[in-house]
């Protein structure tokens, strides 16, 4: 599975996949660690047991095999995840006594995501599910520094924006970013290694209690 990229205005994670049983534990924990990334890991047990039923819903009624793609999405409050495959039926919530097989996936699905459905793409369709996110202010910290990143790329990065992958981009200006700002903390006179220093206690804090 490939990384991710991040797109403006929402973080976005695409995991194209194919689907077998050794697939679902592997995009759980790929979804997972991409919550700890964006500081939403306290979501991280509702969103295993969303990606299970999502690629599992594709493993059995569309086949062993068949090529989909899991995105997250994550902006404000919600958290959206969303499996796209190449078959145009779509799902329903039939009785919960009737079985795996003929729906009793959705009824959990519709149980612990605050909204869901499904949409009918030109390639198949796409079933999606949406999340409220508690991260709060760790998320927040998140989308302000993609953002700030995004920014901060310099304009004669574009060539080399198309042939790297955007996290690479991302970590260099990362780099520049905290480097010139401690150029800027150096020419005011403070000392850039307390700044740092004050930085990393913060953060660890921060995280610690999150």
């Amino acid at each position: 599975m490939p990384g991710y990229e991040v797109t403006e205005p929402r973080l976005r994670c695409v995991l194209p996949f194919e689907a077998a049983p050794a697939e679902v534990r592997l995009l759980r924990r790929a979804a997972v660690q991409q919550l700890g990334l964006w500081g939403a890991s306290l979501a991280s047990e509702e969103v295993e047991l969303l990606v299970s039923e999502l690629v599992t819903n594709v493993l059995k009624h569309v086949g062993e095999g068949a090529l989909a793609t899991l995105i997250l999405e994550w902006k404000g409050e919600r958290l959206r995840l969303k499996v796209h495959d190449m078959s145009p039926v779509v799902p329903a919530i039939r009785a919960a006594e009737c079985g795996d097989d003929c729906g009793r996936g959705l009824h959990l699905l519709a149980a612990i995501a605050v909204d869901w459905g499904t949409v009918l793409t030109a390639a198949g369709k796409a079933v999606w599910c949406e999340l409220a996110l508690t991260g709060g202010r760790s998320c927040r910290r998140v989308e302000r520094a993609v953002e700030a990143l995004e920014r901060y790329e310099r304009v004669g990065r574009e060539s080399a924006t198309q042939v790297r992958s955007r996290d690479v981009c991302l970590v260099e200006s990362a780099v520049e970013l905290i480097a010139d700002l401690l150029h800027w903390t150096a020419a005011r006179g403070h000392d850039p290694d307390e700044v740092l220093d004050r930085a990393q206690m913060h953060y660890e804090a921060e995280s610690e209690a999150a």
